[in-house]
């Protein structure tokens, strides 16, 4: 029990220490049934003592912030804002509730800790909270429009969180003039009662002008832009010490028909495509993934930003990657007839598309051919048209893959996946760079074989991984909120599509296919994504909701996500 008084002790006096539930602190401290009832006792013993405080539902906090809440804020265009609690609290279904008077300088996001002001129940109504402490800011950066008053410069900060112009003192400050759009880091948050005080830091150029709105969004949710020069050094040694024709300790299928298929507008390429069959009929699938994890080290200037950056981000205009250019266009992008260092998965399936068996390998490979998306399915339905450049090993592969991937959806739907018809948007633009349109891209039977071809692959690794009992960062997705179901049902019934078993997925995928091309099909198809729990990344076997297989994780984009990176830095282990 000492063990756990020393234990408990230390964590509480960490300045970084929140309130934490009962379940949460045994798994922190590695706490098994037989050591479990001592965990208990030396809770119940610093309890007394006064060194902790334990509610009756199990919460442990700090003696002074016993009777305080930590939580996330939520601003409204009240001036109030909503607290989500870090911890369950039984009861407060309705929410907790601060008044615009009672909140100080915090801000949307900020992590707070708060004091309940009246425990009266009311019912169907939220409790009321004071703010006592702003523990962490969830950012000092804004984007606004910058205006002049009275010979002295202001902001009106983009969005409603901040309903006030915020002061940046001095007119023409960073040479900015009325209109502009501008970032400011913020010195003095405001309140209801005291104007915010700024330092005007950039100028993004005139509001309505090319390019400004994209720039205004990076600077809004702090996308970072620009690799430290240590990364970009580093990317350039790794660039400058790459090999193309070694092979060591690699597979060589540089002479295999492989193939990739991408968007006309794709600005890298990390998976690619073979398939044969074998002497017993059966297919032979392969999907060879970039080898990021050959040119990012780990612990590494480069894996840091990788891992702080977390993934691209794909805006209208531009990409800003997770990687340097020279790794994620360059060494890592599968470009065509060019060597590229690869992980591969291959899935042997039975005519029926029943798995017989996977294997792995590190590999190198160099693509026959790189497809858009719109070149596909002309080349499939004119088996023996006129396509300039593509041979009759390449149209007979595109034919399997049409053939294997549609067998494969056809089961994965029989076994109760679910799929969301949500059309993509692509915006148009001028020679400009102005906006001029948009249009729908569709998602017709040549992405639909890719995104077969990922989730083999993705389960295949995820699967394997399991049976070798290697902790892995899966990709999870929660049940729906039985209530969020129910309420969904009763909107899809009131258009005239009522559903028996609305838990049922099977149920549920016939609802969305019912609805495609329907005048409701936007409204049920939106509700149904509304009604689900977001997917994420998580160690835990949670399961995946919208997907029929046991195990899942990412595997296939390293370029651009920083977790199926860490997923190929143990596909070693999966190798011969």
């Amino acid at each position: 029990m000492d063990d756990f008084l020393a234990q408990v002790r230390t964590l509480v006096a960490d300045a970084a220490f929140e309130p934490i539930e009962m379940p949460e602190l045994a798994r922190h401290l590695k706490v098994n049934k037989k050591t479990f009832a001592e965990f208990v006792t030396a809770l119940e013993e610093l309890h007394q003592a006064g060194e902790i405080h334990v509610t009756k539902g199990g919460v442990i906090s700090r003696p002074r912030t016993a009777q305080l809440i930590a939580g996330t804020i939520r601003r409204t265009q009240s001036g109030g804002a909503f607290v989500l609690p870090k911890v369950y609290i039984p009861d407060y279904e309705f929410g907790i509730f601060i008044r615009a008077e009672d909140l100080g300088d915090a801000q949307t996001g900020d992590a707070v800790l708060i004091r309940l002001i009246n425990r009266g129940k009311r019912p169907g109504r939220p409790l009321n909270a004071k703010i006592v402490e702003v523990t962490e800011r969830a950012t000092r950066v804004f984007v606004g429009t910058y205006f002049e008053a009275d010979d002295k410069g202001f902001v009106r900060v983009d969005g409603t969180a901040i309903r006030d112009p915020i002061s940046v003192g001095d007119p023409g400050a960073k040479g900015a003039r009325p209109d502009d759009k501008v970032v400011i880091e913020m010195l003095r948050f405001p309140t209801e009662s005291r104007m915010g005080e700024a330092v005007l830091t950039q100028v993004l150029g005139q509001r309505g002008q090319p390019g400004v709105d994209t720039l205004t969004v990076i600077h809004q949710l702090g996308i970072p832009d620009e690799f430290p020069p240590e990364v970009l050094d580093q990317a350039r040694e790794i660039a400058a010490s790459f090999r193309e024709d070694d092979f060591s300790g690699r597979v060589d299928l540089t002479g295999e028909t492989i193939i990739t298929i991408d968007p006309v507008d794709a600005r890298d390429f990390d998976d690619a495509i073979s398939l044969t069959k074998n002497d017993k009929g059966n297919w032979d699938l392969g999907v060879h993934i970039a080898d990021v994890s050959a040119f990012v080290p780990e612990g590494t200037p480069l894996d840091r930003e990788a891992y702080k950056r977390g993934t691209s981000v794909y805006l209208p205009d531009r990409v800003i990657p997770m990687l340097p250019e020279l790794i994620s266009n360059g060494l890592a992008s599968l470009q065509e007839a060019q060597p590229r260092y690869t992980q591969s998965a291959w899935i042997e399936y039975t005519p029926e598309g029943v798995v017989v068996s996977t294997r792995f390998a590190r590999t190198v490979i160099k693509t026959v051919r790189r497809f858009a998306y719109e070149e596909v399915l002309p080349i499939i339905n004119h088996p023996h048209g006129q396509a300039r450049g593509v041979t009759k090993p390449v149209r007979q592969l595109l034919g399997w893959m049409l053939e294997l991937a549609m067998l494969l959806r056809k089961r994965r739907f029989a076994a109760g996946s679910l799929e969301l018809d949500m059309p993509e948007t692509k915006i148009d633009f001028d020679s400009e760079g102005k906006v001029c349109g948009a249009h729908i891209v569709p998602h017709d039977q040549s992405h639909q074989l890719i995104e077969e071809f990922m989730l083999a692959a993705n389960t295949a690794v995820a699967t394997a991984l399991r049976d070798r009992k290697l902790p892995f960062l899966r990709r999870v997705h929660g049940s729906p909120d039985v209530r969020k179901l129910k309420q969904f049902s009763q909107f899809a019934a009131s258009l005239g599509y009522p559903i028996e078993q609305y838990e049922s997925r099977k149920e549920l995928q016939a609802l969305l296919d019912r609805t495609k091309g329907t005048p409701h099909h936007q409204a049920i198809h939106v509700g149904c994504l509304r009604s689900m729990k977001q997917a994420e990344y998580s160690p835990e076997d949670l399961g995946h909701y919208a997907l029929p297989f046991d195990h899942h994780c990412h595997f296939t984009s390293p370029i651009r996500r920083y977790p199926d990176l860490l997923i190929h830095r143990l596909f070693a282990l999966l190798c011969p």
